[in-house]
């Protein structure tokens, strides 16, 4: 079976790609989904407290807006609500598959498809394959010797288990991440103690979130124009951020650190918890959180920070680097994600047997995060490169969607059927990317998750994201060799 668009995930990537290919006439495609339920990263993140920290109204499809979100930042459920909502409304459910496991992708030269292999069968075939699978979805376990000698559970942030009981437990949290600052205040007063473990000290901003009122949602449903206008001005306030914390001249962001570190003292009021709160690294150069109550939570009784390293687990807690031991009874993992792994155990196979894990080993890449050369009519969305430290991520996959459906219609106006980016062309866009991050704050000498083994930035756009849409406005053909195929 021959199907013309074949789509990889159900997350906000994979669904906004059907969505458009409906709305562009091209109704022949399938989506399949691994898991039994679509969702994406909003399916697999059921931790307490999840929620996005961008504001819920520009983490929201442009073309599906929701005038009726609760808070100002969306919860885990909300959003994943959101999502089925957007199933049913563009009437998709009909033609994705769950619990289809793509295992290989393999180019047929002579067929000009795709074959796919799928877990439940049958096989497909695809004219073009699109992965929508997500950077931020298999979990970083940390590398702790004897964690397996725990007697207690073991969680990850990304595969919480509900059934696990917290209260009453001894809950030790390791890392103080995106995920770790939203788990601990919700296990606060749950948990008999938490133990947080930190290594590096995040910088925090103030969330000021709040629950929409009911007149404001009746505004945004009845007065014209107001929602497409509060959206703009989210996006406004976030993107005017970029050149002062992550532009060429980040070095200004020193105003931002004077905010920031001022915010800190007067939520903590214990001097020597705030100076083990306080960052040793620039604005920016890692993720930059947002939080009303995690630092009043680290100033409970209850919770203790700890930023002696763990030398090692036993069986019932760990021993720290100075030698304490501190009991415990339940772990809790907030150690993100494989982000060097974007397909995960896809295997995928190009033009003369080229695989796609070999050439992203050890740095992942694609020309504007969308194509890769030696792999014709497959796109990544949310690919290399295309990641944001400061608005939403909705903004980029748009804008990638447009640029795959511009794409896909020089195709059908030129009466070709394959295309492949050139090259040169890559290599021109990494040399680029290269250069213009050099010059970004996350290079300043910080360790993040944004860098891969060599240095390199194959994570984040390094660019506004309004530079991101302009360079994708349109197909840009002349950095494609295309054919009419076999």
């Amino acid at each position: 079976m021959i199907v013309e668009h074949v789509i990889i995930g159900s997350g906000f990537s994979g669904l906004g790609m059907a969505i458009q290919l409906d709305r562009s006439g091209r109704t022949d495609w399938v989506l399949l989904e691994a898991a039994e339920r679509i969702g994406g990263t909003w399916r697999d993140n059921t931790y307490p407290g999840a929620a996005c920290d961008v504001p819920s109204h520009l983490y929201s499809y442009s073309f599906a807006p929701k005038p009726d979100w609760s808070h100002i930042y969306a919860r885990q459920p909300e959003i994943r609500a959101y999502m089925e909502e957007c199933v049913d409304r563009f009437a998709l459910r009909s033609r994705i598959r769950l619990g289809s496991r793509l295992d290989r992708a393999s180019w047929d030269e002579a067929a000009g498809v795709w074959e796919l292999q799928i877990s439940d069968g049958p096989d497909l075939r695809a004219r073009h394959l699109i992965f929508a699978v997500g950077a931020l979805r298999e979990p970083r376990w940390p590398a702790l010797p004897g964690l397996d000698d725990f007697d207690g559970p073991v969680l990850h942030s990304a595969r919480w288990d509900a059934n696990i009981p917290i209260e009453g437990q001894r809950v030790g949290v390791i890392g103080t991440g995106a995920s770790a600052i939203q788990i601990v205040p919700a296990l606060a007063g749950i948990a008999a103690h938490q133990t947080v473990f930190q290594r590096t000290a995040p910088w925090i901003k103030p969330r000021a979130d709040r629950p929409y009122t009911a007149a404001e949602k009746r505004r945004f449903a009845t007065v014209p124009g107001l929602l497409q206008l509060n959206r703009l001005r989210i996006y406004l306030s976030m993107e005017s951020k970029y050149p002062l914390f992550f532009g060429r001249a980040w070095r200004l962001g020193r105003i931002g650190e004077v905010a920031l570190s001022a915010f800190r003292r007067r939520s903590l009021h214990d001097p020597e918890l705030e100076a083990r709160c306080r960052p040793d690294y620039r604005l920016g150069c890692k993720r930059i959180l947002s939080s009303d109550d995690w630092f009043p939570t680290l100033g409970r009784k209850d919770v203790d920070l700890v930023d002696v390293p763990i030398e090692r687990v036993v069986s019932d807690g760990v021993i720290l680097a100075d030698g304490t031991h501190l009991p415990l009874d339940l772990l809790v993992c907030c150690t993100g994600f494989q982000v060097d792994q974007p397909l995960g155990e896809i295997e995928v196979t190009g033009r003369n047997g080229a695989s796609l894990q070999d050439l992203w080993d050890p740095r992942p890449s694609a020309y504007l995060g969308t194509t890769v050369p030696g792999f014709p009519n497959l796109y990544t969305l949310f690919g290399p490169n295309t990641g944001l430290g400061h608005s939403s991520m909705i903004l980029m996959i748009e804008a990638q969607i447009r640029y795959i459906l511009g794409a896909l219609a020089h195709l059908q106006h030129s009466g070709q059927a394959q295309l492949e980016v050139e090259p040169e062309a890559m290599a021109r866009f990494l040399e680029a990317v290269d250069r213009r991050h050099a010059q970004r704050v996350w290079m300043s000498g910080c360790n993040s998750w944004y860098l891969g083994p060599d240095g390199s930035n194959f994570t984040l756009w390094p660019g506004s994201t309004l530079s991101f849409m302009a360079r994708l406005r349109r197909f840009d053909s002349e950095n494609y060799r295309c054919s009419t195929g076999p």
